[in-house]
């Protein structure tokens, strides 16, 4: 079992999970929503989490090939910025977990980095802090694509009971 855990303050930001192998598959991200739902179903179930390794969040840069392009991050749909196509540059390794497990974590002021249609659809960088202020987060929740929390591997660290028993 882990906790994750802010790097600047040491505060807990969830309870005890369980590592996944992988990051779940969502099926049929894009048609699982039952009719009138505003978010698709979590990526990770509640208590467990999972790594990430492949890019994700901001910042983006345009993709090699604009002709047959790919979606901007994984469970992503593809992304255009002015007149390209883009991939994501960011975070390799983020903490994936389900939003509802990591329930201390806060909106930025005003929303920031929160753009979507029904919610943040997590393209803009870290828009959830720890209750000391640091910006450690990214949820993705709008109706367009997955419905994630993603840890960033700095601003987080994980702990488990070896660690609390040394």
């Amino acid at each position: 079992m882990t906790v994750f855990l802010c790097s600047t303050c040491g505060h807990a930001l969830t309870p005890d999970l369980t590592a996944l192998p992988t990051v779940p598959t969502v099926p049929g991200l894009e048609f699982a929503r039952p009719t009138g739902a505003r978010k698709a179903p979590p990526t990770v179930p509640r208590g467990s989490y999972a790594v990430e390794p492949e890019p994700w969040g901001a910042p983006f840069v345009p993709q090699e090939d604009q002709d047959d392009p790919v979606p901007s991050q994984p469970r992503g749909l593809c992304r255009v910025v002015g007149d390209d196509f883009v991939v994501s540059a960011g975070a390799r390794d983020t903490i994936v977990v389900h939003p509802e497990d990591a329930s201390v974590l806060k909106p930025l002021p005003g929303w920031e980095n929160s753009t979507g249609c029904c919610g943040p659809d997590g393209t803009e960088g870290p828009n959830r802090a720890c209750p000391c202020g640091a910006r450690i987060a990214t949820l993705a929740a709008d109706c367009t694509g997955p419905y994630e929390l993603h840890l960033d591997p700095l601003g987080t660290r994980a702990s488990t009971q070896a660690d609390a028993d040394r």
